[in-house]
């Protein structure tokens, strides 16, 4: 017997997005980008869709101190081009990694997204910071207590409301003979 199990496609208002912090002091790269990336579609969910943008806003604290493998730290180059001749800028990991921590793991977990309208708003969720701080302590806190308030919700059953009164249906009014003005004027 072959059962057909029905899809399960949730609404905008189902979705719900969190907010989690990664700490990347001593994490690989590569393996770190991997989680991110996770986080950011949504893919740790059981109601993950890939159309739509079901994924967690993702704060990643400490991006000065990730690490690399091998021999990457002297070999890898970031390079971007500004489509004119002889215009080539290449910048090795050491010196990105003095002046800006924080786009060494934007561009790895990029690279990872899809290349879409979604994969671009999936990277605005993405906050870096190369320092401990960051300013969403307040979301973060937000997310734990709306999980808290759901645990708790699910534990105590609904309380019932009573009854409300329905309030008493007006009579119609009674409806005037409609004069004909037409025969009345004709009499005249």
């Amino acid at each position: 017997m072959v059962t057909k199990i029905k899809q399960y496609n949730p609404s905008v208002s189902e979705v719900v997005s969190d907010w989690q912090v990664i700490d990347a002091s001593g994490q690989v790269l590569g393996r770190l980008a991997t989680q991110v990336a996770t986080l950011l579609m949504g893919k740790h969910k059981p109601t993950y869709v890939p159309h739509m943008l079901s994924g967690d806003f993702v704060i990643v604290i400490n991006a000065s101190e990730v690490k690399v493998t091998g021999l990457k730290a002297d070999k890898k180059v970031y390079r971007r081009h500004s489509q004119y001749p002889g215009n080539l800028k290449e910048i090795p990991y050491a010196q990105m990694q003095e002046r800006h921590p924080e786009r060494i793991i934007e561009l790895a977990v990029k690279g990872m997204l899809p290349k879409s309208k979604l994969g671009r708003q999936m990277l605005k969720r993405l906050k870096i910071y190369s320092g401990a701080e960051h300013p969403h302590s307040a979301q973060v806190l937000g997310s734990e207590r709306r999980e808290i308030r759901e645990a708790a919700a699910a534990k105590k059953p609904a309380a019932k409301k009573p009854a409300a009164k329905k309030p008493a249906a007006k009579k119609p009014a009674a409806k005037k003979p409609v004069s004909n003005k037409a025969s009345e004027s004709g009499e005249k």
